[in-house]
């Protein structure tokens, strides 16, 4: 039950940062929407744990409900690791054709 309290507690902070940081416009609509769909999905997890238990063992899964949120949440990362390095690539390569158009134009001007 401490363990509960606790994570909802850092939950808490996180939803009432986000707020701060959309007033404060840092974030866009779309960033927040996602971000406090988020954290309130960890916290109905974390609320809901003796239903995930119950959920994974009918599934036929023998470990316990924290471990299964925490490999479906170490999934999302990866998924959303690999996404911000395609995007990272696809910037690489737009900065590089920017950088050789900007230096092409300069040497015809001269």
């Amino acid at each position: 039950m401490l363990q509960q309290t606790v994570a909802l507690i850092i939950i808490l902070f996180f939803i009432v940062r986000l707020f701060v940081l959309k007033k404060a416009d840092k974030i866009s609509a779309g960033e927040f929407v996602f971000w406090l769909f988020f954290w309130i999905m960890a916290g109905v997890s974390v609320l809901a744990l003796k239903w995930v238990d119950k959920l994974v063992a009918f599934f036929g899964f023998s470990a316990s409900g924290i471990n299964f949120l925490t490999y479906i949440a170490i999934l999302i990362l990866f998924y959303f690791l690999f996404r911000l390095r395609l995007k990272m690539e696809k910037m690489d390569k737009n900065i590089t054709e920017i950088t050789r158009r900007v230096a092409l134009n300069k040497e015809q001007k001269e």
